[in-house]
């Protein structure tokens, strides 16, 4: 069987969720003996042609194509158009070879321009699924400028959605979503995301008596809701509450908070000391605007962490009272009472941590994943 795999990038060559996914979803193919044509692009200083983040025995069944991704321009909806820029890079890379393939999985707009030619009747080739993360840009936004940003956005992701054969969700809300724009639930697949076996915690970390260790993990953009927690994070600091916080990814100083149990470790890109800090923690946070199936919500109940995040996107999927706790979106009132909760209940905490680990071991768990996917394509 052979797959083409069409991303907007791969971790760690670029840094994100759907990049995240794509990685797991071309190395758990290599896996099972697939062969996966991957096209990406580097958006790091690191050797995207050594392709170091997959084992020998996986480059095997992956021939990658690496592509450059046109510079953004000055112009409104230069991100719209680069990217269908990208998807004709990608498009002429693999049009020779379109009848190869047994699947073509496509990320974001990496494959509007193949999805158009199709669906004009120009070619024919396998069936073609796409898969917009998220849907972010049809939940709520945070302020007008972001509000602006999805309405550029969404007649694109609309039409492609519509003319996919077949649209890939991660459940919960986006499903809803997907369904509102006029997709045929028969064309909707309803697959998560998970982690690899090999990196879930045998136990959570235990420090009683020790302050509670909150993580976020993520680069700064304003619907992850950076300001919202600098808010709680800092009225708690006045009312001297005692935890830390700590921040993996690279947030600007002007929404630094000068503390010395506030933390920032910038970006990282060696995922086993992204795993140590986690592993260190007792508390994820995700107070996000707008979500897919964050990653790190999955990272973060690996290690075992209780999660405090926010009911958007398909995050219900992962995070219950049971594990956690789920609050409205832009709600820094039910942020902080989250917060306070997770600091002043401590055996409440560990019930929670333990929780996420069984969660992971029996749900969210790439081999079973990819098997699902793999059952989808034949």
């Amino acid at each position: 069987m052979r797959v083409a795999l069409i991303t907007d990038g791969i971790w760690p060559y670029v840094i994100g969720g759907m990049q995240k996914h794509s990685f797991y979803l071309a190395k758990y193919l290599a896996k099972q003996h697939i062969n996966v044509d991957l096209l990406h692009y580097n958006n790091s200083e690191l050797n995207i042609n050594d392709l170091d983040c997959f084992t020998e025995e996986e480059k095997k069944y992956i021939r990658s194509i690496v592509l450059q991704f046109p510079k953004p321009l000055r112009f409104p909806g230069h991100y719209i158009y680069a990217s269908y820029k990208y998807s004709e890079l990608a498009y002429n890379s693999i049009k020779a070879d379109l009848h190869k393939y047994d699947f073509i999985y496509t990320k974001g707009f990496s494959g509007w321009k193949l999805i158009n030619t199709k669906h004009r009747g120009e070619i024919e080739c396998c069936k073609i699924g796409v898969k917009f993360h998220g849907y972010e840009m049809f939940q709520t936004a945070p302020d007008l400028k972001s509000k602006v940003q999805q309405y550029l956005l969404r007649p694109s992701v609309k039409k492609l959605t519509l003319q996919a054969d077949t649209v890939f969700s991660y459940g919960g809300k986006i499903t809803e979503i997907i369904k509102s724009l006029g997709v045929d639930s028969s064309k909707i697949i309803e697959i998560p995301s998970g982690v690899e076996k090999e990196l879930v915690s045998e136990s959570i970390a235990a420090h009683p008596g020790s302050k509670i260790k909150f993580v976020f993990l993520g680069r700064y953009e304003r619907r992850k809701g950076i300001v919202e927690l600098n808010e709680v994070l800092k009225k708690l600091i006045s009312e001297q509450a005692s935890f830390i916080c700590e921040f993996i990814g690279p947030i600007p100083d002007s929404e630094k908070i000068i503390h010395p149990d506030i933390i920032y470790y910038g970006e990282i890109r060696d995922a086993q000391k992204i795993r140590y800090i986690l592993q260190q923690s007792d508390v994820l946070l995700c107070p996000s605007w707008s979500e897919g199936f964050p990653n790190v919500i999955l990272e973060g109940m690996a290690s075992g962490l209780a999660i405090i995040a926010t009911d958007v996107g398909a995050v219900s999927a992962m995070v219950s009272c049971a594990n956690g706790w789920l609050i409205e979106p832009g709600r820094p009132d039910l942020l902080e009472e989250a917060i306070k909760k997770a600091i002043n209940s401590y055996k409440e905490l560990s019930s929670k941590k333990e929780h996420s680990l069984k969660i992971i071991n029996s749900t969210f768990n790439w081999n079973n994943i990819i098997n699902q996917l793999l059952s989808v394509i034949k």
